[in-house]
């Protein structure tokens, strides 16, 4: 449940707060604290969903606790994404991944050409309007680019149900599901996701 609740954040969530209390701080140590934070946090969610009445304090997550903490391997990647880091602004994240193609689409292949792009490694950006309400997440996928060319929507479609939806049924361009641990709304603001659970 913990590893679900940080990729529901991670994919709701945002890079680093440019007025960062910590800036001062060596990046390792920064690093160290932001996610020893985020995992305070975290243990917070979980367990403040178990109570009967939980506490509707809103809890919130930065981007450099995020993007530490997947960085420092709390968070494991799927097979072929090397890395990712997110950036958020209002109700828009921005994910910067490095992905290597072959290994993801693993055992699996495909003779139609439109999805030859997807093969080799490259750097991926993916842009999404993502919210959480009523207790359901929602990922409405606006763009993706390889090194820098945005792919036809209609390819992605292809990639998806050819290659993550039989891995993960759940995903697609447009996504609905259910939030973890009583989380009831989830908010992403200008580097910055914050969570209510009710």
């Amino acid at each position: 449940m913990r590893l679900f609740l940080t990729l529901v954040l991670g994919a709701i969530t945002v890079l680093t707060l440019t007025n960062d209390p910590l800036a001062q701080v060596s990046s390792s140590s920064k690093s160290s604290a932001a996610v020893a934070s985020m995992e305070r946090k975290l243990q917070h969610i979980q367990s403040n969903a178990k109570v009967s009445q939980p506490d509707q304090t809103p809890t919130e997550f930065t981007e450099q606790e995020v993007n530490a903490y997947f960085a420092s391997g709390a968070v494991k990647l799927p097979a072929g994404v090397q890395s990712v880091m997110f950036q958020g602004q209002p109700e828009v994240v921005t994910a910067t991944a490095r992905v290597d193609f072959d290994q993801l689409k693993a055992g699996h292949r495909s003779s139609n050409p439109l999805l030859s792009m997807f093969s080799g490694i490259h750097d991926v950006v993916v842009a999404a309007h993502v919210r959480g309400a009523g207790g359901q997440g929602y990922v409405n996928v606006d763009t993706v680019s390889l090194d820098g060319v945005e792919i036809p929507r209609f390819a992605l479609q292809m990639f998806v149900e050819k290659y993550l939806q039989p891995k993960y049924p759940g995903v697609g361009l447009d996504s609905k599901f259910a939030l973890p641990d009583r989380i009831d709304t989830a908010k992403v603001g200008l580097h910055k996701l914050t969570i209510t659970q009710k």
